[in-house]
């Protein structure tokens, strides 16, 4: 990748060419409610293979109500407390509190391996590089985990070759919240996390600007952490709903300034489009029996099921899986859980403004 000028804000102090290959870094965990989870998580950051002098863990506990904070004390990390509402405003509480120049993030339902800090650090060597992020695989060896991992769009990321890029690319080509480092200055250089966002794309409007400052995004597929994937159905399809209630927030306050406010947009307006379309066409067949309304009807019902499953049977046969049953559940969920996805867009972006900011300042929002 070609190099490109930085330019950084007056008065600023620049990296060096040759970034510290053991840099100290600080790992910020929010959490609301964790206690069947943290403890795993906890436990597997205790095991990292990194200089422990260059190395601290922060929770940051939203006002949990069960033990959380019981299981956190028991450990050798910092413990704080955030009254704010949101993901967010407990990521820049840890991060004010933090020391680190890299700054990792991971959730509470998570388990990393030894060797997660090093893989980060090694991607930071290059001083232009401002954010990372890595593959999120699922914990547990079930069909939906399966299922979550090995989708036409996965629930989280998973990159199959690193990238070194300049910019997000929706829909798949941007870290996600649970597995993802940014270096101190670059967080410093955009103000930190926007503490407005809520439900979904908080993170992935922070990498954005931090690519706008002209810094490099990795995305390696050798940093991994585990994931505790909605282990239901109905759980998967609040997830995706979540999703686009923060894409449509995200909408509603950026406009079209952002790209991911621009891919949004244009995925509720197709799929509302495609919603006229098909209640025009059942209009004619069932007034008019139109025979080419019902064959245009047929082919916009039957080619995404139809397609999806050849890219599935593909999928199997390629790895050599015989588990066939994905070929033909795999795509329904695909469509139900953009269907959920897009509505919860659509729904927020429906939302008076003045609801907006009632439900981001009451904290109607899981941390």
């Amino acid at each position: 990748m070609a190099s490109k000028e930085r330019r950084y804000p007056e008065g600023k102090k620049l990296v060096s060419e040759q970034s510290d290959l053991n840099p100290t870094v600080s790992i910020i965990v929010p959490v609301k409610n964790g206690a069947a989870t943290v403890q795993e998580l906890l436990e597997s950051l205790m095991q990292i293979d990194y200089d422990k002098n260059k190395l601290e863990v922060i929770v940051v506990d939203g006002n949990s109500t069960d033990d959380t904070q019981e299981i956190v004390s028991k450990f050798p990390v910092g413990l704080l407390k955030e009254e704010r509402p949101g993901l967010n405003a407990a990521r820049n509480t840890g991060i004010n509190h933090s020391k680190g120049e890299i700054i990792a993030f991971t959730d509470c339902d998570c388990v990393v391996p030894r060797n997660w800090i090093k893989r980060l650090t090694e991607d930071f060597r290059n001083p232009q590089v401002g954010c990372v992020g890595g593959n999120i695989l699922g914990y547990y060896d079930n069909f939906l985990s399966r299922y979550s991992d090995e989708s036409i769009l996965p629930v989280m990321r998973i990159f199959k070759k690193r990238k070194v890029l300049s910019s997000v690319k929706p829909p798949l080509q941007y870290p996600a919240g649970c597995n993802m480092a940014a270096r101190r200055e670059a967080i410093e250089d955009v103000g930190g996390y926007n503490e407005n966002l809520m439900y979904g794309f908080d993170e992935d409007e922070l990498v954005e600007r931090i690519c706008k400052k002209d810094y490099s995004m990795v995305l390696d597929p050798k940093v991994v952490v585990k994931h505790k994937h909605r282990l239901t159905l109905l759980e998967l399809l609040k997830q995706n709903f979540q999703y686009g209630r923060g894409g449509g927030l995200l909408s509603k306050l950026e406009g079209t300034n952002s790209t991911f406010s621009r891919w949004i947009l244009l995925c509720v307006s197709c799929f509302f489009l495609l919603c006229s379309a098909i209640a025009v066409l059942i209009f004619l067949v069932i007034s008019a029996g139109s025979f080419i309304s019902s064959v245009v009807l047929s082919a916009i019902l039957l080619l995404p099921p139809i397609g999806l499953m050849v890219f599935y049977l593909r999928q199997t046969f390629n790895e050599n899986n015989r588990g066939y049953k994905k070929v033909i559940v795999y795509p329904f969920i695909d469509i139900i859980r953009s269907i959920a996805f897009v509505s919860g867009a659509a729904y927020q972006l429906l939302r008076s403004v003045a609801k907006t900011e009632k439900v981001t300042q009451s904290g109607n929002s899981e941390i």
